[in-house]
């Protein structure tokens, strides 16, 4: 491929499923006083009763990058909306402030769940999501997190990252994975975050929860589940879902910023834009775990 001169803006376009090419699109120009920022990708076209009450993650006219017939923004060059782009702190790096739309969807989840001190968290699912959740978590004050994967490359990074208890599952029934979280935390967790979508996990999460807890659901399967419904009825069981996340950056920053947070070891392969495709294959293979795409041509280093 050519040299990228300064008049192009080289973007990666979905033509339809498993076809990206790689295309040069006009140059937007931004407004002025432009500075280091991290963007979050929803913003409300209109002020209607979600905006007014806080959850403008779902007016249903929202735009959001990447979510046709909205553009996304893996391109060179972008413009946002001035209002939906935070600062970064001069201590906190692009890489970082890339990683705080991921650590939004953990703050999210662990909000609408009520994480707070002491809390007992099982975490279905050891991916990226699950993996922020856990990080967010243990931030808020969780005493003791268990995480569920089949993947033991995934528990160990888990481990790395602050879980206290890895459980790596097979062929058990959500019944039996249920057990194995109460005899390995001591007790039923008051809380399960469900980061997979599959039923299977989200069987193992009614059953796991403590009667009178909340079981919040972040992964997104098939339309229709089965599920033992009454059982999560008759004890009480709060399922909660989230969809995306709102109000969340300030908080992501700062707990960048603060270095209490440490996000560096999610980042696991690093490819320039122009090689987009190997890195959304190295994706759909399952390798690593947060795969980062560097659209600054100068900057390919962490």
């Amino acid at each position: 491929m050519a040299a990228t001169n300064l008049g192009e803006n080289l973007s990666v376009v979905v033509h339809g499923v498993g076809d990206l090419r790689l295309e040069n699109r006009p140059v937007p120009v931004p407004g002025p006083n432009g500075d280091r920022v991290a963007i979050e990708p929803g913003v409300p076209r209109e002020n209607d009763e979600y905006c007014k009450n806080g959850r403008y993650n779902l007016s249903p006219t929202i735009f959001f990058c990447a979510t046709p017939p909205d553009d996304g923004n893996l391109c060179r060059y972008y413009t946002h909306n001035a209002s939906f782009c935070y600062k970064l702190p001069d201590n906190v790096t692009f890489e970082e402030g890339a990683l705080v739309e991921p650590l939004s969807v953990g703050i999210h989840a662990c909000r609408r769940a009520g994480v707070t001190l002491g809390s007992r968290v099982f975490i279905c699912g050891a991916g990226p999501i699950g993996l922020v959740s856990l990080i967010v978590a243990k931030m808020m004050g969780a005493s003791q997190v268990i995480i569920s994967d089949l993947s033991s490359s995934r528990l160990e990074k888990a481990k790395e990252v602050g879980a206290d208890f890895i459980l790596q599952v097979a062929k058990e029934t959500p019944q039996q994975i249920a057990q194995k979280v109460e005899g390995l935390l001591g007790c039923m967790p008051e809380i399960t975050i469900e980061c997979t979508g599959a039923e299977a996990c989200i069987q193992a999460g009614i059953y796991a929860t403590r009667s009178g807890g909340t079981l919040i659901l972040v992964g997104l399967g098939p339309a229709m589940v089965n599920v033992p419904i009454v059982n999560a009825a008759v004890r009480e069981v709060d399922i909660r879902g989230i969809f995306r996340y709102c109000n969340t950056w300030p908080m992501a920053i700062s707990m960048l910023a603060s270095k209490r947070v440490n996000v560096a070891p999610l980042v696991t392969h690093r490819f320039p834009l122009e090689k987009a495709v190997q890195a959304f294959e190295t994706t759909m293979r399952g390798e690593g775990v947060k795969v980062m795409l560097k659209c600054d041509q100068n900057d390919l280093n962490p």
